[in-house]
């Protein structure tokens, strides 16, 4: 090739348009698949291989981090996520307290966050830091709605409630204290323990000197179990109730005999054989379940499915945000809020999504039903 040649070669390739690079869309999770929260964080954390790869034009790449259940390194790592790695949104953290303590970080970069926790006031009241976050778990006030209604219907006429001495607690005591005293239903007492603690025989003792007809126990995960069989090992002979948060397969495994009889209102994942197939979550519940049992060899805790959803709401709102703008801009990330938002009838695993300006849940009365645990296993509360 002649030099003349060479050049005119190089003219043609300078002149020929520019190809963009493969769009990417960058998104942090957060899992605390060690510590306290792991019970809950194993699942979320192995979830997160089953979230989509692509989504409309964009590959997405999934940034996974593991908080310890420590707040502390939740904040170091969303700062990292925002600053050094510019994520357009974030999954997780897997704790309610670790989730409320990243929320001004994430309203300040003007990134959205979704969270797979149990505390509604991640999301309530609604402010202008809230406005960032959407939840992938029920609200408190729908699940505590169940419990109430059973309360009532089984002539429960005094409480006494155990929870987390951290905002899954709190905030649990605000809604159902409230929402007792309204259904007629009084508050004997109310006790608070940590989520490391390794006992709780105090506390138990105070409630048993309440003589409550009945107990709930306010907290999540593997700590469900402890103030429960401390209960039971001391005698109490009334109904225990627990929210949504035990909604795992050690509440089983570690309960054993003692936990048989508890009442909750949780996800009908719990009792999937039970619900019939015209449920449209019945069917995105069990294409979660043969995804995860196929490439772990067991079946997820529900708190997984939190982070699936988050997948799935994603995989709906991502199209829409990219029509304004690409992704790693503020603009994207904007539109993205927008999108998630204005989020109606996405079906999830376990019910469906309608999200609104004021509610970033979105879920109604399909996304809980009453369990009780007989021989052993989840069953489907009907009487």
């Amino acid at each position: 090739m002649t030099k003349g040649a060479v050049w005119l070669a190089v003219a043609l390739i300078m002149a020929l348009p520019s190809l963009p690079a493969s769009a990417q869309l960058k998104i942090g999770v957060i899992a605390s698949s060690t510590g306290a929260t792991a019970v809950i964080g194993i699942p979320q954390k192995n979830t997160a291989a089953l979230l989509p790869k692509k989504i409309g034009d964009l590959n997405v790449e999934y940034l996974i981090f593991d908080d310890g259940s420590d707040a502390t390194q939740t904040v170091i790592i969303v700062k990292k996520l925002l600053s050094e790695h510019k994520i357009d949104a974030l999954i997780g953290p897997s704790g309610s307290p670790n989730a409320v303590s990243v929320v001004p970080f994430m309203a300040e970069a003007g990134t959205p966050m979704l969270a797979p926790v149990g505390a509604t006031a991640i999301v309530l009241p609604m402010d202008d830091k809230k406005r960032w976050v959407f939840k992938t778990t029920q609200n408190d006030p729908l699940i505590c709605e169940a419990l109430i209604g059973h309360m009532v219907k089984t002539g429960v006429k005094t409480v006494g409630v155990i929870g987390f001495n951290d905002p899954y607690g709190d905030n649990w005591y605000a809604v159902f204290s409230a929402q007792a005293q309204k259904a007629g239903i009084k508050v004997v007492a109310n006790e608070k323990f940590l989520r490391t603690d390794a006992s709780v025989t105090g506390q138990v003792a105070k409630l048993m000197a309440a003589k409550p007809d009945a107990v709930l126990v306010a907290a999540a995960g593997g700590p469900t179990v402890l103030p429960h069989v401390t209960l039971v090992d001391a005698g109490y002979k009334g109904r225990i109730y627990q929210t949504h948060g035990a909604a795992t397969p050690d509440f089983l495994r570690l309960g054993g005999a003692k936990v048989e009889g508890t009442v909750l209102a949780a996800s009908l994942m719990l009792v999937l054989p039970e619900m019939p197939d015209s449920l449209p979550a019945k069917a995105v519940a069990l294409e979660y379940i043969n995804a995860y049992e196929k490439m772990y060899g067991t079946k997820p805790a529900t708190f997984g499915a939190n982070v699936y959803d988050a997948g799935l709401l994603l995989t709906r709102t991502v199209p829409e945000a990219a029509k304004r703008g690409q992704p790693g801009t503020p603009e994207f990330r904007a539109a993205l809020r927008d999108a998630l938002e204005s989020t109606r009838e996405l079906v999830g695993t376990q019910g469906i999504y309608n999200m609104s300006p004021a509610d970033h849940s979105g879920f109604d009365e399909r996304g809980r039903v009453l369990i009780t645990v007989k021989d052993g296993n989840w069953r489907l509360l009907r009487d």
